[in-house]
């Protein structure tokens, strides 16, 4: 079970990652981005607006956490999408701000978690029904998503010749002290 400091790092991590990412595909003209590449979501649009979706179907989700968390209390008015390949925007720009907003109230819940919120189970409904999980687990989930897609994302660029950079999360983990 993750603690609350890994979470705290993920979503730090992640956000960090998301902003990369928008800026590398800013480099791209239009209609390259929205050019089928042949990968799970079509085109490098393609695949940020399936993470955007999947991160707000999640974050839906976890609203029914039994702590309330005052963080999610924002998803109120972002409307789940039909499906995981939502076009919640065909322009760069407009997708960001909502990437942007998603990645704010990810790091809010990561501030606002405790090592007990982790290890409760959360009930949701998913396309094959009822669940229950730890929610610690599901959000390693949510990251590990992200993760799996934001690296298709980057193959994408790489074929643009954008190259993102360095992605590994070890250069995120703090250095701990040798006593």
């Amino acid at each position: 079970m993750p603690t609350r400091e890994d979470i705290v790092l993920l979503a730090s991590y992640n956000a960090s990652m998301n902003s990369r990412l928008y800026a590398a595909a800013a480099a791209l003209p239009k209609d390259a981005l929205s050019a089928d590449r042949g990968a799970f979501f079509g085109s490098v649009l393609g695949t940020l607006n399936h993470i955007v979706a999947g991160d707000t179907i999640w974050l839906r989700r976890f609203m029914g956490h039994p702590s309330d968390f005052s963080s999610l209390q924002a998803m109120a008015g972002i409307a789940a999408p039909a499906g995981l390949a939502y076009p919640y925007s065909d322009d760069l720009d407009s997708l960001r701000e909502h990437r942007v907003r998603l990645d704010a109230i990810i790091e809010a819940l990561a501030a606002e978690l405790s090592d007990g919120d982790l290890v409760q189970p959360l009930s949701y409904r998913n396309s094959r029904g009822e669940s229950r999980k730890h929610f610690g687990s599901l959000l390693l989930h949510l990251f590990n998503h992200q993760t799996h897609h934001r690296g298709q994302a980057s193959t994408l660029l790489s074929q643009f010749g954008v190259d993102i950079g360095v992605t590994d999360l070890l250069g995120w983990i703090p250095e701990t002290s040798r006593h």
